[in-house]
């Protein structure tokens, strides 16, 4: 019987803090702009991938959560020839590797939150992807170089190569080569950075991000505004915040990019409207806690979709989960956290009892309480049959 190699990888979420929207290049998946995010916690939000290869496999094969997904996507076919070409390059250095660069692969992942909701799922997926078979194949390419091919992928997957505080280098050069993710600083350097999660809506997205961001490149009169004076001064002011440690101007800036996004896709034509009613009302939740606070203690920030992202410092804890408690304490997600409901604390001047509980309650279906995370990791997991090369 042939022999089946196998790795398996994690693969964490990142949610953008300066927002990646609009290509250069389409097939290169080149950005438009450079970005920055927050890699998260993968306790709440991960992919696991065993990435398998063997002689006796009939084809390139994936599947996801049980079900079957093609791998003959320009996007898929592109990133396994990348790494396929770095195994030969491998095994042509040293003769005594088994040559399994062209035997077809089985990928099987599973994700532990919804797909395709705008929870950055193909990001973590073709992270945990890329992770798994660098390693089945024992590459000895760095986080920034397996980057570029992670970005072939899905651009934000580039991201999520790395844990901590993750900046997307936007590059110059036609071929990508200096399109590349690298660490502004690991989770060690600001710990205490949390994030509540707020799930709006676990449906597919009307507008997919890839369409969504050509509608937008080619129909939005503010998108250029963004992308040449808007977003390389945020850029700037983003990675120097993060390494000082400045929660408030973090928060700013993280705020206002999220509404800079939003607003280049409503001028996109037609509109795309990511945002619903619950994720404004969740908007007005945020902006009067940092008032009635006195300064800003949480920042929002919406992806593609109308789930609202949280950030927060520890310390500030009481006060941002002991807010989202007070409406959305009927949901699950805070049994996962160590937030104790007797400690909330509610700012004497925040408006509570002139908002309409019942309206705000409205709308979200589950809370994800997590935190900055580490990168893809090695796991001893197999989610495949070792004799079938089938799921388990």
């Amino acid at each position: 019987m042939s022999e089946i190699y196998y790795a398996t990888s994690t693969g964490p979420v990142n949610i953008a803090t300066l927002k990646y929207w609009g290509k250069r290049d389409k097939d290169l998946n080149l950005p438009t702009n450079s970005s920055i995010s927050v890699t998260l916690d993968q306790a709440n939000l991960r992919t696991l991938t065993t990435a398998s290869c063997s002689s006796k496999f009939d084809n390139d094969q994936l599947w996801i959560n049980g079900a079957t997904y093609p791998l003959d996507g320009a996007r898929s076919k592109q990133v396994l020839a990348d790494l396929r070409s770095l195994r030969k390059e491998v095994e042509n250095e040293n003769s005594s590797l088994p040559k399994i660069a062209t035997f077809p692969l089985h990928i099987v992942s599973e994700n532990n939150f919804p797909t395709a909701a705008g929870l950055a799922s193909s990001a973590a997926g073709f992270a945990a992807l890329i992770s798994a078979v660098a390693r089945l194949y024992k590459l000895p390419t760095d986080a920034s170089e397996l980057s570029k091919i992670a970005r072939k992928g899905s651009g934000s997957a580039c991201r999520s190569l790395f844990g901590g505080y993750v900046a997307w280098e936007m590059g110059d050069l036609a071929n990508g080569e200096d399109s590349k993710a690298v660490q502004v600083a690991d989770k060690k350097h600001w710990p205490d950075m949390k994030a509540a999660i707020l799930v709006v809506s676990d449906m597919k997205k009307d507008v997919p991000s890839t369409s969504g961001m050509q509608l937008t490149v080619h129909t939005s009169d503010l998108f250029q505004h963004r992308i040449k004076e808007v977003v390389p001064k945020r850029f700037i002011e983003m990675k120097k915040a993060i390494i000082e440690k400045d929660f408030p101007t973090f928060a700013e800036l993280t705020m206002k990019d999220s509404n800079s996004f939003h607003s280049v896709c409503l001028d996109s034509y037609p509109p795309i409207f990511y945002l619903n009613d619950t994720s404004k009302r969740i908007i007005k939740l945020i902006n009067l806690l940092n008032e009635s606070a006195g300064k800003i203690i949480a920042a929002y920030t919406f992806d593609a979709g109308p789930n609202a992202v949280i950030y927060y410092e520890e310390k500030n804890e009481k006060y941002v989960l002991g807010l989202l408690h007070q409406f959305f304490s009927h949901l699950g997600g805070w049994e996962s956290s160590s937030f104790d409901p007797k400690n909330a604390v509610i700012p004497e001047s925040f408006p509570l009892s002139s908002l309409d509980k019942d309206i705000y309650s409205q709308g979200v279906s589950r809370v994800i309480l997590t935190q900055v995370g580490e990168g893809p990791s090695e796991t001893d997991d197999v989610l495949i049959n070792l004799q079938t090369g089938l799921p388990k």
